[in-house]
């Protein structure tokens, strides 16, 4: 049965936002290592990232605040798990924040509130995918109880999407200093 599409309009940002709740029960459940439940939430998380751009394109609904609310429920999400997992030991402090600075400068720097597109760069993109990355390996090792990658080294991976994120940040700075409009 297919529903007509004045039926699924809207559906696109609500999977969206959808992040923004999980957020709450994500952070509180990755930081009492209730793992199990954190990995079900993070499954509704990346199938509602999946979902959300692809329905959209496929409704004709894509929109600048579409991608805003878009990429802004990934940042919270992930900057959210990320500190959960900073009380593990797991993720150092300053990642989350960093996400966070990030993510806003990404914004401002689009120009999104005043209705622009989303300007991403290469590395920032790759940035966010590892962001969700490392803020979801942890959980499902404890959830399935394997261990692929041991804790000792998640520590130095968020060190090194400190790095990327610093890295990402002064390009975009120094772009903008330029006045170059990519």
């Amino acid at each position: 049965m297919n529903l007509p599409d004045k039926y699924l309009h809207g559906i696109p940002n609500l999977l969206s936002a959808i992040r923004f709740v999980l957020a709450i029960p994500m952070g509180f459940l990755v930081w009492q290592g209730e793992w199990v439940l954190a990995a079900v939430v993070l499954w509704i998380a990346i199938g509602t990232d999946i979902a959300d751009g692809r329905l959209a394109r496929y409704l004709g609904q894509e929109s600048n605040l579409g991608g805003l609310l878009d990429h802004s429920s990934d940042a919270v999400f992930v900057s959210v798990t990320l500190a959960a997992l900073v009380h593990h030991a797991l993720i150092p402090v300053v990642l989350p924040c960093l996400v966070i600075l990030a993510f806003l400068q990404y914004m401002l720097d689009s120009k999104s509130l005043a209705g622009k597109p989303l300007k991403t760069s290469q590395l920032g993109r790759y940035n966010g995918i590892c962001y969700f990355i490392l803020a979801g390996f942890p959980v499902m090792q404890h959830a399935l109880q394997i261990t692929l990658i041991s804790n000792d080294y998640f520590p130095w991976l968020g060190w090194g999407l400190v790095l990327s994120t610093a890295i990402s940040m002064i390009d975009r700075l120094a772009t903008l200093i330029r006045g170059v409009d990519e």
